[in-house]
């Protein structure tokens, strides 16, 4: 009778291993298939009888050998089980995913536990992989992980122009500054404003000045690098920090800046509008102990190109300031 309760239990066990929803596969010493599953069968697209008695590596060619043997056998030597997470790898096997997540995974994410199994005898001659289907854990944390990328995104970036925002430029700034203390780097800054800007709202109107705004953003994000940081400073007045670039690059960069400024135009009720900017250039100078005092120097630039005349680049030099 207690030998019929035995038989009985391993049939409840065979049940239980065939209709729960995770892969389960025994392996033998020789990584040869001894167990498989019914999630094996469905999403391998092998029964139990094919798989039978053939490597694991054969079957699924995708396996890391040395990285899996490695991390077996060093589950089979600490007699303790190891495990492997999606979040450093993937998934062991490569299955499809058939989760109605909206066709965002086309495999399965998945986590292994690698249960070394010990026969009557106290020796370990078999392992167990269970295999676990987390895509749905794995792509609402990746959607997660890409929403609040684009949150920190939209929170450093002006609304109307897509340039950084004031605050963030700024912090771009500091650390540029520090960068140049630390390491002698040549570092230059491009102020300028939107000349006679106040005239194109009141004669056009804000929707108007909204497009010219954006046109001379779009101008200074095709110009400027991408190791550059390009702001709107406030209203009409933008910003671009060039690291590693000494004064000669930075006036280069405002004046092809001006000129290709110059050549936008903007429809108004088929009118097109044209305008100009003026800018101001300056370089960090050995002298300068804080941020702030290179922004004071391309602003005075700035105010130098504006009482000159506008549509014009000034460099900053202490014998005008």
């Amino acid at each position: 009778m207690p030998a019929q309760f035995d038989i009985n239990e391993l049939h409840w066990l065979l049940d239980i291993v065939q209709s729960i929803d995770v892969g389960v596969v025994v392996l033998d010493r020789d990584y040869r298939v001894e167990v498989w599953n019914s999630f094996m069968e469905n999403h391998s697209g092998l029964d139990a009888a094919a798989a039978s008695h053939r490597s694991i590596f054969e079957l699924f060619r995708e396996i890391d050998e040395s990285w899996f043997r490695q991390k077996v056998e060093t589950a089979v030597m600490l007699g303790t089980r190891a495990f492997t997470i999606w979040e450093q790898r993937p998934n062991l096997v490569r299955f499809k995913s058939y989760q109605p997540i909206t066709g965002l995974a086309d495999e399965m994410y998945q986590n292994v536990t690698i249960l070394p199994l010990r026969s009557t005898s106290g020796d370990t001659d078999h392992v167990c992989l269970i295999i676990y289907d987390v895509t749905g854990v794995a792509v609402n944390k990746r959607q997660l992980e890409s929403a609040n990328a684009q949150l920190q995104e939209l929170a450093q970036r002006d609304g109307l122009t897509g340039l950084l925002n004031r605050r963030y430029w700024e912090q771009c700034l500091e650390h540029e500054f520090a960068r140049h203390l630390r390491y002698d780097i040549a570092t230059s800054l491009v102020i300028f404003d939107i000349d006679h800007f106040k005239a194109v709202n009141d004669t056009y109107g804000h929707q108007t000045g909204d497009e010219v705004i954006r046109e001379v953003a779009r101008v200074t994000r095709e110009l400027a690098r991408e190791t550059d940081f390009a702001g709107r400073y406030g209203g009409e007045e933008f910003v671009v920090l060039l690291p590693d670039t000494g004064i000669e690059g930075a006036a280069q960069f405002a004046e092809r800046l001006r000129q290709a400024v110059a050549r936008i135009r903007v429809d108004y009720q088929g009118e097109l509008l044209s305008f100009t900017i003026s800018l101001g250039v300056a370089c960090i100078d050995s002298g300068m102990t804080e941020h702030g005092a290179l922004v004071e120097h391309a602003d005075r630039a700035l105010y130098q190109s504006k009482e000159e005349g506008r549509n014009r680049t000034t460099i900053y030099s202490t014998e005008r300031s």
